[in-house]
């Protein structure tokens, strides 16, 4: 009875638990994405976060060898917080994934109750019956009094059966006794597993705190170094406004060779249109048919119309492209997005509209095409150099190179070498169309 007692009072416990974990993962639900299903994918976000931050880790101590404070070490203390909030909800699901298994195990264990006593109370009562019927006698005159030889024999058949059910009862009581401590067992194991991650979350929490005070006094020192910091994205600013003239300038040139392409198509099925009536006007006279000519002349000079990058060969492009949105490679193998696509918000009253990203990485670096095409451009800006790759209708572009091993108009393939990071220890990497829009390039690139 203690252990029905304690039982019982588990379940009560665990009512107003239950009421937490549904409310838990109707917000996990609303409010995260990518919410795992089963643990097998919690382990697998587990892990992806534990490598992420690990790769964070490894910039920051890069980072800190200078001494000065940058917005690139802002930008990795913010992702790192991201981070660690995100292994906390991972840990969060954890519990909720185990306060779960705790209260089916509950269930299971008061549904085995409710059968074991039920079974305890039919073998007590099959026991007191055999009790009371236990002489041979007794036995002896229930078969004797049957009516007929049938009926003896059905009477035994029922008495044979009826001490198979009472060893059957009895085997089904030891079964759930021992299914029963072992439900109970589970639990117990469960909750000294909810304890240790319980723990787990505490010291995150922990870490979490020291690491929003780290971030704290990283932007107290930036903002002392407002007027400095004003001063290097105005510098910016200048230089990704050559950049972006540039980019428009060479895209404009792309779409001028396109068009003269496009023309020269043109006059040559215009000219074998001619040639093609020309001819047949010949034949015609030849045959007395002089009034056929200017009929099919005036048919072939209907030529068909071209528009900017509509090739076959720039659709296909253009179409495999999109389709590998969210999958394409990062144009370095190690770097730290330091300033994000669109209008950022920094320190003080600092604000800036990127117009692609830019990735702090070792001077040296190599950088790769993110996909194939051709190489539309290899320009300078000031003193840094770029490369501009055509994919159909769309382009990537590289800027602060050195080493630049590709030049105008060659092919290249998925991967392949670029040039190097020059000593700015920044690449600015721009993603755009035919009419020169502009794209968040994170959002065509996979996650690492």
């Amino acid at each position: 009875m203690s252990v029905i007692r304690i039982i019982l009072k588990m379940m009560n416990m665990f009512k107003r638990a239950f009421f937490l974990l549904t409310t838990n993962f109707v917000m996990v639900a609303c409010f995260s994405q990518g919410v795992p299903q089963n643990r097998t994918d919690l382990e697998k976000q587990r892990e992806a976060i534990q490598k992420e931050m690990e790769d964070v880790k490894r910039s920051l101590d890069e980072t800190k060898k200078n001494k000065k404070e940058t917005l690139g070490q802002l930008a990795l203390l913010q992702r790192r917080l991201r981070l660690r909030e995100s292994a906390i909800m991972n840990i969060n699901q954890q519990i909720n994934f185990i306060q779960f298994d705790m209260i089916q195990s509950l269930q299971e264990i008061a549904k085995l109750h409710r059968e074991l006593d039920t079974l305890r109370k039919q073998y007590e009562e099959s026991v007191v019956y055999a009790y009371e019927n236990r002489t041979n006698y007794d036995f002896l005159n229930f078969i004797f009094a049957a009516g007929s030889f049938n009926d003896a024999v059905k009477r035994v058949a029922y008495l044979k059966s009826y001490r198979a059910y009472r060893e059957e009862r009895a085997e089904n009581i030891k079964r759930t006794q021992v299914l029963l401590q072992d439900k109970i067992t589970g639990l117990r194991t469960k909750r000294v597993e909810k304890d240790q991650v319980l723990q787990k979350q505490s010291r995150e929490r922990q870490v979490l705190e020291v690491e929003k005070k780290e971030k704290d006094v990283v932007v107290h020192n930036l903002q002392s170094r407002e007027k400095e910091l004003k001063k290097e994205m105005s510098a910016k600013q200048k230089q990704d406004q050559k950049l972006g003239n540039a980019i428009a300038a060479a895209i404009r040139r792309a779409r001028e060779e396109a068009i003269r392409e496009a023309a020269k198509k043109k006059d040559a099925d215009v000219g074998a249109g001619t040639e093609k009536a020309v001819t047949g006007a010949a034949k015609s006279n030849s045959a007395g048919n002089v009034s056929a000519a200017p009929a099919t002349t005036t048919a072939a000079a209907k030529p068909k119309t071209y528009s900017v990058f509509d090739s076959r060969a720039d659709l296909a492009m253009s179409d495999n492209f999109e389709k590998n949105q969210r999958h394409l490679p990062w144009p370095v193998d190690a770097g730290n997005v330091s300033m994000h696509y669109g209008l950022q918000s920094y320190v003080g009253n600092i604000r800036y509209n990127n117009q692609g990203i830019t990735i702090d990485a070792n001077a040296g670096t190599p950088v790769k095409a993110v996909f194939e095409g051709e190489v539309q451009s290899v320009f300078t800006v000031g003193d840094v150099t770029a490369v501009m790759l055509r994919h159909g209708k769309y382009f990537t572009t590289y800027s602060n190179l050195e080493a630049v091993s590709v030049s105008k108009g060659q092919a290249v393939k998925t991967g392949q070498l670029l040039g190097k990071i020059s000593d700015i220890g920044q690449l600015e990497f721009i993603l755009s169309d035919d009419k020169d829009r502009k794209f968040d390039p994170e959002r065509w690139l996979r996650r690492n």
